[in-house]
């Protein structure tokens, strides 16, 4: 493989990693917190696309709809009301069972989950809606690579985000509440963390991430559809999964790697020795393929920790 066609997907790897890691985050936020797997995540992460769309088209024909400064209230309206909406489907979906058996509270995720994308389908429609054109231009080529401005702005802006996170979580008190109620929700509480609030804020800021993955991948692919979070909440999961889930760092490492298998290793098959035919069109398999390495040879995941059950 030439070395600008090598570089080339590990370029694709990296922008598609940022937008699993950005995902990915949420589902190890929620998990961490109440130990649940929010099977409605990839949703809305689509919603956060649809509505950063209907920003975008609704600024069209203003002086600054066909520039890039017209991203600025994209991303920030769409975050604020997405993160409303996470909060709503803790608040509907979640919290009324949180005394109850983990089945029932996986039952309740997989119907917001199916309430969610039958609504943006009966909204927005069942075909797939075009997504204005940003950073589009090139920034460099030479021969079989081309960088353009938006793989830029998605790695620096994921990069940006991530790091904004994990200093939340770490450095800021509502950050030291996450953390403590994520250790011993009764003991936290006992402290005067009000572990309520805490799980709102929680999903809050998983959902917002989301939202703001959902424009990225509107911006990279140039077409958003309503069921496009299944596959993407999936994956993100698998990046949750093999970083260690419940574990932040773990969400964002998960998803570089998992962004850079899934580019790389189908374009090394695909190339001399190996030569496999249209292995590009089981590239998707590889997430999962991954998926069942992790949880065979490690189950906690690359950074996670090995944890006694609790009684």
């Amino acid at each position: 493989m030439p070395a600008e066609a090598f570089f080339q997907h590990l370029l694709n790897g990296l922008t598609l990693g940022g937008m699993y890691a950005l995902i990915a985050i949420g589902y190890t936020l929620v998990y961490g917190i109440i130990e649940l797997i929010n099977f409605a995540h990839g949703e809305i992460f689509t919603f956060g696309a649809f509505l950063g769309l209907l920003i975008l088209s609704t600024l069209a024909s203003t002086p600054i709809g066909s520039t890039a400064p017209a991203l600025v209230p994209a991303f920030l309206v769409s975050m604020l009301v997405t993160a409303g909406l996470g909060v709503t489907v803790e608040r509907v979906a979640y919290r009324p069972l949180s005394r109850a058996s983990r089945l029932a509270l996986l039952i309740s995720a997989l119907g917001a989950s199916v309430f969610l994308m039958n609504a943006m389908m009966l909204t927005f429609g069942r075909d797939s809606k075009p997504f204005p054109v940003y950073l589009a231009a090139p920034i460099y080529e030479r021969g079989d690579l081309v960088v353009r401005q938006i793989d830029v702005f998605l790695m620096v802006l994921t990069l940006a985000l991530c790091i904004l996170l994990d200093q939340f979580v770490r450095k800021t008190r509502l950050g030291r509440a996450m953390r403590s109620v994520a250790q011993d929700r009764e003991a936290a509480q006992m402290c005067g963390v009000s572990v309520s609030a805490t799980i709102a804020v929680t999903f809050a800021l998983g959902s917002a991430l989301a939202a703001a993955a959902g424009i990225l991948n509107g911006l990279y692919y140039g077409v958003v559809r309503f069921d496009m979070g299944f596959l993407a909440g999936m994956k993100a999961f698998t990046a949750a999964v093999l970083g260690g889930i419940g574990n932040i760092r773990g969400a964002m490492l998960g998803g570089i790697v998992l962004g850079v298998s899934e580019s790389l290793i189908p374009a090394l098959l695909s190339a001399p020795p190996f030569s496999v035919p249209e292995i590009f069109d089981y590239k998707d398999a590889v997430a999962f393929l991954i998926l069942i390495a992790v949880l065979i040879i490690r189950p906690s995941g690359l950074l996670g920790e090995e944890l006694p059950e609790k009684a």
